[in-house]
């Protein structure tokens, strides 16, 4: 494959259709000599790993109205940015951002480095996130690859190794293709490809800018591509959560900082294990001697394992809780907030 002919293509391309985005400098503005902001860029980012463009954009615009730069995120409580998070899932990256904000404002000025080895030192930025940063703010021929570019680079190549072990020659296919000339605009080209056109399923062969390139669709079974090794099924654990309100308030509790939901308001729950509680065991772990009773169930997906989760509702008083009323439980992450809503719409 002649590389020039395909990058000549796909930045037309972009040129014309390119999404508009809120962290976005669009091709024309980049052309008259705009550049992206970098926390702007890095937050994107960041949000964007394991979530849609549509479900991470308001919790941007949300972040940059609490936040507008990296040194109000660094000074900010880490609270107040787990609960702003709730709901985006992946709660690591909530504490790694944090962490990343810190150190750009206390040890670079509240700048950030322009060079990929340089992000690349920063707490919680992945090889991915340093090349992103570095294309799309700084401009820098970086190679950045995101499932959309492994889709697009499977499908351009015709890679019959499956996913995950073709990832290497997947970056390696897609960093023959970056050069000098615009990398940043190339980056969020291959991602808009991957996005809009070249989509897991049913892609739109037909509108594609570089179809001519495409050695899967010369095979005529582009949507083959990737290869994937099957998945392994997940495991299944058991849990109980507790409803346990005071009038209009709710009982949370804060999780421990490190592990799964780590330092996000949570019902108090018990172990989460391969079995199910029994009704006496559920109660003998509650967080307050009430009167409680059964209050259904809720399932809930996690990347490695599946959870249900056994509901109790009652009535009372409890040490050791932070009292919240029902308004503010949206702040729960998606498990909690499901179970919450579940136990509350039961009768007592």
């Amino acid at each position: 494959m002649t590389a020039e002919p395909l990058r000549t293509a796909l930045l037309a391309w972009y040129d014309a259709n390119a999404r508009d985005l809120p962290w976005r400098v669009r091709p024309a503005a980049q052309a008259a000599g705009v550049r992206a902001d970098p926390y702007r860029v890095w937050l994107s980012e960041v949000m964007l790993q394991q979530t849609t463009v549509p479900h991470a954009a308001p919790y941007f615009l949300k972040f940059l109205q609490l936040w507008p730069t990296v040194t109000d995120l660094a000074a900010a409580p880490d609270g107040d940015v787990m609960a702003a998070w709730a709901g985006l899932g992946y709660y690591a990256r909530a504490r790694n951002l944090l962490a990343c904000a810190r150190a750009v404002a206390h040890d670079h000025g509240g700048v950030f480095p322009d060079t990929e080895e340089a992000l690349r030192a920063l707490p919680g930025l992945g090889p991915y996130t340093a090349a992103a940063v570095a294309a799309i703010a700084f401009d820098r021929p970086a190679n950045v690859v995101d499932g959309n570019v492994e889709r697009v680079m499977a499908r351009l190549f015709a890679v019959e190794d499956p996913l995950p072990a073709a990832k290497p020659e997947l970056k390696r296919l897609a960093a023959g293709l970056v050069r000098d000339q615009r990398p940043g605009d190339w980056a969020q080209a291959l991602m808009d490809l991957g996005a809009v056109i070249c989509r897991p399923k049913a892609p739109l062969c037909e509108r594609c800018p570089v179809s001519a390139h495409c050695a899967a669709l010369t095979r005529g079974d582009p949507e083959t591509f990737p290869r994937r090794t099957a998945k392994a099924l997940r495991p299944h654990r058991y849990g109980v959560a507790y409803v346990l309100t005071r009038g209009d308030e709710v009982a949370l509790v804060r999780r421990p900082p490190r592990g799964l939901l780590g330092g996000m308001l949570a019902l108090p729950t018990s172990d989460w294990r391969a079995t199910r509680w029994r009704d006496a065991e559920a109660v003998a772990g509650a967080p307050a001697k009430a009167a409680w009773r059964a209050a259904g169930e809720v399932e809930h997906g996690f990347t490695h394992f599946t959870l249900t989760l056994q509901l109790l509702r009652a009535e009372g008083e409890a040490d050791d809780v932070i009292w919240t009323r029902r308004a503010g439980l949206d702040a729960l992450p998606s498990v909690f907030l499901k179970a919450a809503r579940a136990g509350l719409n039961s009768l007592l």
